[in-house]
C-alpha cells in the first residue's frame, strides 16, 4: 500500500504543474474508478434498474476518454455468458464485470450483502492489471459504501460521489409499503455522506433535499447537472423520423420514456389522455417505452398490469402503445417523431428524458417536481404542472397540439437551451472536481 501513496502524491504534484502548462499533459496522467454496482452502463434502457443512471455513467465515461483520461467502469456481473472485460466505451476505457454473489438479476434488498466481495474482485483487477487510480467515482448509494471500503484499502484515495435518487425523498412520495425504501439504505447513504470527499448533485433542489434531509456537509456539495451528447440527440426532420419509426404522417404522438414504476406517474398521463380524446377532433397517440408489455401474467411487472388494466377501464386501448425497452442510439427518432415529451413523475433528481427530448427539439411537459422544475423553463422549452394534476396536463397538452406557432418557438428554444449541457461542458466541471481533490489531499 506504501507503494500507492507514494504514486497518488507524485501524480497530485505534477498534476499542479502540469494545470499551468496543458490540461491535457495532466489528464494523460489522470485514471478514474468508476463504480457503478448495481446496474451496468452497457444494459438496454427502460428496465426495472437501467434509466438515467445508466446514461450518465457511460456518457461521462465517453467524454472523459476524449479528454485523455483512463476509466474503468466496475460493475457487478449479472451474467455469467457475458465477457466480464468489455471494451464498449472507447477510448481504451474499459467496463468490467466484478463477479459478486450470483450472476444474475438481484433484488437491490439482497445485493447490499455481495458489496465486500465486490470491492475484493476490483483490488484483485487492479492488481492484476498493475494499476493505480487517482480518483474513485461512485454512482447510487451501493457504490458509495464499496468507494469507501476501496479507499480505506487505497491509502485514502479521493472519493466523489453521485446518489442519482435518494431513499427519503422516494418515501416522502412512496403510496404503498412495497415502494418505500428500507431502512438500510437510508443508514446506507447517510454513511456515504459521512464518508465521501465530494458529492456532485444534479440541481440546487437535491443540494437542499441532502442539507435538509440528511444535514450534509454543504462543503462536501457541487452542483453539476447531467450532460447529454447533442452530436446524438439533435432535431431530426420529423417527417424523416415519423417514417423511421412506422408513424404516418398524419399521425399525432404523445411520447413517454422511462422505467415503469410507480413514482413515474404514468397514471397521471393516462387520465390526462382520456380527458384529451373528448377534447381532440383528430386521435392522439400515446407511445410509451419502458417496461416488458410482452411479459406472462406471472412474470409482468406489477405497474405494467395495472397501467394496462387502467388503459382498458379508460377505454384507451387503440390509442396508447406499450413499446417495451428501445435502445438508446434509437431514442432520438423516438424523440424528433413526437409532438410532445410527457414526464409525469412524483419525484426525479433531474430528469435526462427531459434533457434528450430537448436537444432532439421537442417541448416536453413535466411535473413540477425535484430537478425537473429546474430543467425544464416553462413557457419556454415546454410547461411545468402541478404533480398528479391529469386536467392541468390534459390543458397543456391540447395548448402545444393546437398552436403550431407556440410548438416551433419552443422547439427553438429547447435545442438552444440543450447545447448549455453537452457532454464537453459538463465533464469539464467533474474534471476541476477531480482536480481540487488532488490538490487538496497533497
Amino acid at each position: 500500500m506504501t507503494g500507492y501513496c507514494e504514486t497518488r502524491s507524485r501524480r497530485a504534484q505534477v498534476f499542479i504543474v502540469t494545470r499551468r502548462l496543458s490540461v491535457g499533459e495532466f489528464e494523460l496522467m489522470l485514471r478514474v474508478a468508476m463504480l457503478s454496482y448495481h446496474t451496468c452502463p452497457l444494459a438496454t434502457l427502460g428496465g426495472k434498474d437501467t434509466g438515467g443512471m445508466n446514461v450518465y455513467v457511460r456518457e461521462l465515461t465517453r467524454q472523459l476518454g476524449k479528454m485523455n483520461i483512463h476509466v474503468d467502469v466496475f460493475t457487478r456481473s449479472q451474467d455469467d455468458h457475458v465477457p466480464h472485460v468489455l471494451h464498449e466505451l472507447g477510448y481504451g476505457n474499459r467496463v468490467v464485470h466484478i463477479p459478486a454473489g450470483p450472476e444474475h438479476p438481484m433484488p437491490k434488498q439482497e445485493l447490499a450483502n455481495y458489496i465486500p466481495e465486490f470491492v475484493e474482485g476490483i483490488k484483485a483487477f487492479a492488481c492484476d492489471k498493475k494499476i493505480q487510480y487517482d480518483i474513485i467515482h461512485s454512482h447510487y448509494w451501493m457504490s458509495g459504501i464499496a468507494a469507501a471500503s476501496l479507499s480505506d484499502g487505497w491509502a485514502g484515495l479521493p472519493i466523489v460521489h453521485m446518489f442519482h435518487t435518494l431513499g427519503e425523498m422516494k418515501n416522502r412520495i412512496a403510496r404503498t409499503d412495497e415502494e418505500r425504501e428500507g431502512v438500510y439504505r437510508i443508514e446506507g447513504e447517510r454513511q456515504v455522506l459521512r464518508r465521501v470527499d465530494r458529492v456532485v448533485v444534479a440541481t440546487i433542489a437535491e443540494l437542499t433535499q441532502l442539507r435538509f434531509l440528511y444535514k450534509a456537509n454543504a462543503k462536501k456539495l457541487v452542483v453539476i447537472p447531467p450532460g447529454v451528447d447533442v452530436s446524438h440527440f439533435y432535431p431530426i426532420p420529423a417527417d424523416e423520423a415519423r417514417a423511421y419509426i412506422g408513424l404516418k404522417p398524419e399521425d399525432r404522438m404523445i411520447l413517454f420514456v422511462g422505467r415503469i414504476e410507480p413514482l413515474k406517474g404514468v397514471d397521471t398521463l393516462l387520465e390526462a389522455m382520456s380527458c384529451l380524446q373528448m377534447k381532440e377532433s383528430r386521435p392522439v397517440h400515446l407511445a410509451i417505452i419502458g417496461g416488458d408489455p410482452a411479459a406472462s401474467p406471472e412474470d409482468m411487472n406489477a405497474e405494467m398490469a395495472r397501467l394496462k388494466n387502467l388503459c382498458e377501464v379508460l377505454g384507451l386501448d387503440q390509442s396508447v402503445v406499450f413499446l417495451g425497452v428501445r435502445d438508446q442510439d434509437k431514442l432520438s427518432y423516438y424523440y424528433s417523431a413526437a409532438e410532445v415529451v410527457v414526464m409525469p413523475s412524483h419525484y426525479e433528481s433531474f430528469g435526462m428524458v427531459a434533457l434528450e427530448a430537448m436537444a432532439c427539439g421537442t417541448p416536453v411537459i413535466a411535473s413540477e417536481v425535484g430537478g425537473l422544475g429546474y430543467l425544464v423553463r416553462d413557457g419556454e422549452t415546454g410547461f411545468t404542472i402541478p404533480d398528479q394534476e391529469p386536467e392541468a396536463l390534459c390543458e397543456k397538452l391540447s395548448w402545444l397540439l393546437n398552436d403550431k406557432e407556440l410548438h416551433a418557438t419552443m422547439s427553438k428554444r429547447a435545442v438552444e437551451y440543450a447545447q448549455d449541457y453537452a457532454w464537453e461542458k459538463i465533464a469539464k466541471q467533474i474534471v476541476d472536481v477531480y482536480g481540487n481533490l488532488l490538490r487538496t489531499n497533497l
